[in-house]
């Protein structure tokens, strides 16, 4: 991007945005810093509002995978017992300073089976964007009637941003995180899936720095992103978005409510 001063211009807003964006601290779960630069399509079920709802009828109840507590701290009335369990370590620090003032407890956990608590613990399990749902676990910390109620990512989510960076995906991996293949997981470790929807919704970004911000924060989407790695292809995407606007792809996500029967007992 040399050559006019319209290029050098490019240039320079490029390296600006990228070092903005490279710079920022991406802890915690909160996308604000994105306002104004890139824009997700909301589900229309309103997950934290749903979520909220069956906490104030919750006795005990459980956040897995909390991030930094954002979304658990937005609850008006949390249960009296209330856990979540983050494994990043910024992650944990921040959701302990947020979430231990409203009553909550943080546990350190690896997001690996066992989860650190015992059978029956919680009457709600709910979890926003796992990385991986362990079926059998949630079952086994579930009250016989409790609930496990979660929004995922669904299948092939903002991969016009993944394989522009990564080239065409193979068809197992643009089908990961099928939403019927959750129901099965469910439905094989002893649960009663009462409702599952998917949606596609849009993605917009707005600069480079957005694009770079998601992926640094969103780890798995490029495994192991840098900009130094990838500068040649974030230039040649500055470049699009300067010259034909927005970078567009298409979210997925999907909602699972899922219930431990009475009659239920872990192996």
């Amino acid at each position: 991007m040399a050559g006019t001063p319209a290029e050098a211009a490019e240039h320079a807003r490029f390296d600006a945005l990228v070092a903005e964006a490279a710079a920022v601290s991406v802890d915690g779960w909160d996308f604000s810093w994105l306002d104004g630069r890139a824009t997700e399509q909301r589900p229309s079920w309103g997950y934290a509002r749903a979520m909220a709802d069956r906490m104030g009828r919750a006795r005990a109840a459980l956040d897995i995978q909390t991030g930094g507590g954002e979304v658990l701290a937005s609850v008006p009335t949390l249960p009296p017992l209330t856990v979540a369990t983050e494994s990043w370590p910024p992650n944990i620090a921040r959701a302990t300073a947020l979430l231990h003032p409203l009553g909550a407890a943080v546990v350190a956990d690896a997001d690996e089976p066992p989860l650190p608590f015992g059978d029956n613990a919680f009457d709600l399990v709910v979890s926003r964007h796992p990385v991986t749902t362990w079926w059998s676990e949630i079952a086994r910390v579930l009250t016989p009637g409790g609930t496990y109620f979660s929004q995922q990512v669904g299948p092939a989510s903002v991969f016009a941003l993944v394989e522009y960076f990564l080239g065409p995906q193979p068809p197992e991996v643009r089908g990961a995180r099928d939403p019927e293949k959750a129901r099965a997981e469910a439905e094989a470790a002893g649960l009663e899936v009462v409702d599952l929807r998917m949606e596609t919704l849009r993605t917009e970004f707005f600069d480079i720095g957005a694009v770079v911000y998601f992926l640094r924060k969103v780890i798995w989407m490029v495994p192991g992103f840098t900009v130094e790695e990838y500068r040649p292809e974030l230039a040649a995407l500055h470049h699009r978005i300067e010259t034909e606007g927005p970078f567009v792809a298409h979210t997925t996500r999907f909602l699972i409510e899922a219930r431990k029967t009475e009659a239920h007992r872990p192996e």
